[in-house]
């Protein structure tokens, strides 16, 4: 169906709406990045458009969140000072990096590398990370100078030496802004309780000049829209904050790939992920080059979107419009707004971050899989943001291999009065036939498993009381093998001949026959010892005589 005036109405209304969020949380959380509230006005502009005119998702509203504002402060923070000049300059730097290196990594079709972060890591990353980001709000809520730090510890032990300098009237701000966003959302959720904290907290301290007696103010914010620039670049800055451009970029497109996969789910249209990277990439670059920070597409302003009815990437353009209206016109109203209130909005933000329920959820399913997101938060805890997600990375990949190393093995056995094999572990009233071991394969063999392999066949065999004839092996789980798995069958098919044991496959897959074929091993163990079913080649032992045109040969058919 083509653009029509209904789904216009719906676009402007979702743009409007999640303009009146996005205006507040991109001040906040550019606050949060350690720059100018205006620089998050800036990253809430341009990238939009971009985004919408090459990104994938319908609903995705792309601009500052708190995870990449965290990241920016912590890679920045490290080369220069936060609020300095050199500060926004390399933060508006380092958006051209993670654009050029999303771009680059849309094109060369890399959107799988995210697949290498497993749910339970990025949930132990985020909810670390969302304790990080509350706590380093503090100085703002409370009203007084504390040690600036990624760590809670230190944050915690400043907060505390200088328990007896906090600003009663900022606090109660802080917490009187916190507690009605707080309430809002449980009760009146389509609210802008946003825009609503801002109006009566501005007014506030404009009526009652709380900003003479210590009240921390957002003060003079630049009207008009940002000037089109080349972003200053210096390549000794720039290989220094490589380790954060990455990250974000990895961290960014998992947030917002996530979310934008939610919302096309229920609206029945697919997201590409690659076009994904490359539309996030342009919206960067494009930043760069309109003094914005990194941006990407955030959960909270993307329910919001949609819930207001967003039906394509005009919406996100219409927000834009807002906020570049609000440059030219509004900015002479933020001068009285209280810095409390923006970390207010920030620590609302991040609460759902918080993944408790996720915890509960895996001690029930897979305490491994708890193992990872305990040590992933552990980790961005002890170590920091960046260091964390590598240490995610790592657990992610060492619990894959754990996995693909330690395949599971299942000895089968017969079902009474049927023709059906279960592993007899599961199922204890499951009959073993003399003189057979039968087993299930439920992995890729691989050379990072074959030894594993055959000490379980040799354990296997080890548990039987009377001598083996035969042993079957049902590759229906096996979907493919290298060289090195190969030769292991070969060493296994020789070592059972030399003992005067068979050897039999049963469900052996097109990918798997292929292999064998090429390598010769098909024609050692020959055609007659491949088999369509674990029945059939048990009962080919046990039954010679009803089996006669049980195995299969090396035609086309075994290729399924």
């Amino acid at each position: 169906r083509g653009y029509d005036r209904a789904t216009f109405r719906s676009d402007l209304l979702a743009g409007l709406t999640t303009a009146v969020m996005l205006i507040p949380q991109a001040m906040g959380y550019a606050m949060l990045a350690g720059l100018p509230p205006i620089i998050g006005l800036y990253a809430s502009l341009l990238p939009l458009v971009v985004y919408a005119l090459f990104g994938t998702s319908r609903q995705l509203a792309v601009g500052p969140v708190a995870m990449v504002s965290l990241l920016v402060a912590a890679g920045v923070g490290a080369v220069a000072e936060p609020g300095s000049s050199s500060f926004v300059a390399y933060a508006i730097m380092l958006s051209l990096g993670v654009g050029i290196i999303q771009t680059g990594m849309g094109l060369l079709r890399l959107g799988f590398l995210v697949n290498f972060l497993s749910h339970p890591v990025i949930s132990g990353f985020t909810s670390a990370a969302a304790l990080i980001i509350g706590f380093s709000q503090l100085k703002h809520v409370l009203g007084v100078d504390i040690a600036r730090s990624h760590h809670i510890h230190t944050i915690l032990l400043s907060a505390i030496q200088r328990a007896s300098e906090i600003h009663l009237v900022t606090l109660a701000i802080g917490l009187g802004a916190l507690i009605a966003l707080v309430a809002l959302k449980r009760f009146a959720p389509m609210f802008p309780r946003a825009l609503a904290v801002v109006v009566a907290s501005t007014l506030l301290v404009w009526g009652l000049d709380l900003h003479e007696s210590g009240v921390g103010i957002v003060g003079a914010v630049p009207e008009g829209l940002p000037s089109l620039a080349l972003p200053a670049f210096d390549f000794t800055v720039m290989k220094e904050l490589l380790p954060v451009a990455l990250t974000i970029s990895l961290v960014g497109f998992m947030e917002s790939i996530a979310v934008a996969k939610r919302y096309a789910r229920d609206n029945r249209y697919e997201v590409d992920a690659n076009r994904e990277l490359i539309g996030l990439g342009l919206a960067n670059v494009a930043g760069a080059f309109s003094q914005a920070y990194p941006v990407t597409g955030g959960f909270s302003r993307t329910a919001v979107n949609a819930q207001a009815g967003a039906k394509t990437g005009v919406a996100a353009i219409i927000t834009a419009v807002a906020v570049g209206v609000t440059l030219l016109l509004l900015t002479p109203l933020f001068y009285f707004l209280p810095k409390a209130v923006l970390a207010a909005i920030i620590l609302a933000a991040v609460f759902g971050l918080i993944d408790v329920a996720e915890v509960a959820h895996l001690w029930k399913v897979k305490r491994s899989d708890l193992l990872a997101l305990v040590v992933t938060f552990v980790a961005t805890l002890s170590l920091g943001i960046e260091q964390g997600i590598a240490v995610g990375v790592a657990v992610s990949l060492l619990t894959l291999v754990l996995r693909t190393t330690r395949p599971h093995v299942a000895e089968l056995g017969r079902l009474p009065g049927t023709g059906h094999y279960r592993n007899v572990d599961r199922f204890p009233e499951a009959e073993r036939e003399p003189g057979v071991l039968a087993l299930r394969l439920d992995a890729q063999i691989y050379f990072g498993n074959v030894n594993f392999l055959k000490e379980r066949l040799d354990e296997l065999e080890a548990r039987r009381d009377e001598p083996l004839k035969v042993v079957v092996i049902d590759a229906s789980g096996v979907n493919q093998v290298d060289a090195s798995a190969e030769v292991a069958f070969r060493e296994i098919l020789d070592g059972y001949r030399r003992r005067g044991i068979a050897l039999r496959l049963a469900n052996v897959k097109g990918p798997v026959r292929d292999v064998f074929a090429r390598s010769g091993f098909t024609d050692e163990i020959g055609p007659e010892a491949f088999f369509m079913s674990v029945e059939d080649a048990i009962d080919a032992v046990t039954d010679p005589s009803a089996s006669a045109a049980a195995p299969v040969s090396s035609g086309s058919r075994q290729a399924a």
